[in-house]
């Protein structure tokens, strides 16, 4: 075990990217219930939440990309609901879907069904009774748009104005 991992009291700091996705999916709901993606609102969950965690790269690599292309992403999930605005969802459905989203569209490296997988997982644990079914179908709609618009192997979603 790396030395970062490990607490002064000796306790495992990892933490595993399942369980980062579950803390950034409820600080995105907080941030949205209080209208506050900033670092200031960000510092503050991670000190409560995550005082020990030794692993919050990904977290923060995520954070800021959900952050700063809110509006993108945003607009991505909308063409892809059927006359639903990102303002009639549920909160803990859309911080789902951005979370999701973020990952689909800027993260290279994780598979796109990995993404949508994770989402539908944490849809069925904090979602309502057919939260895993609209989240999926979203999910699913984002991954074909995005797979019809960049079909080449290493283009950038972003660039592709997706």
């Amino acid at each position: 075990m790396c030395a970062a991992c490990v607490s002064p009291t000796g306790k495992d700091r990892s933490v595993s990217r399942k369980q980062l996705r579950e803390r950034l999916m409820q600080m995105l709901f907080q941030m949205d219930i209080q209208k506050d993606y900033s670092e200031t609102a960000r510092n503050a969950y991670v000190a409560v939440y995550m005082p020990e965690s030794g692993q919050t790269e990904y977290f923060d690599t995520l954070y800021a990309l959900i952050r700063d292309n809110l509006e993108s992403i945003d607009a991505a999930i909308e063409e892809c609901s059927d006359n639903w605005s990102v303002g009639r969802m549920a909160k803990v459905d859309l911080s789902i879907l951005r979370l999701a989203a973020g990952e689909i569209i800027y993260i290279d490296g994780i598979p796109d069904s990995a993404s949508a997988n994770e989402a539908v997982n944490l849809a069925k644990k904090f979602g309502g009774d057919d939260s895993r079914k609209f989240v999926n179908g979203i999910l699913g709609r984002l991954i074909q748009r995005k797979t019809a618009v960049t079909p080449e192997a290493g283009r950038r979603p972003d660039d592709a104005g997706l």
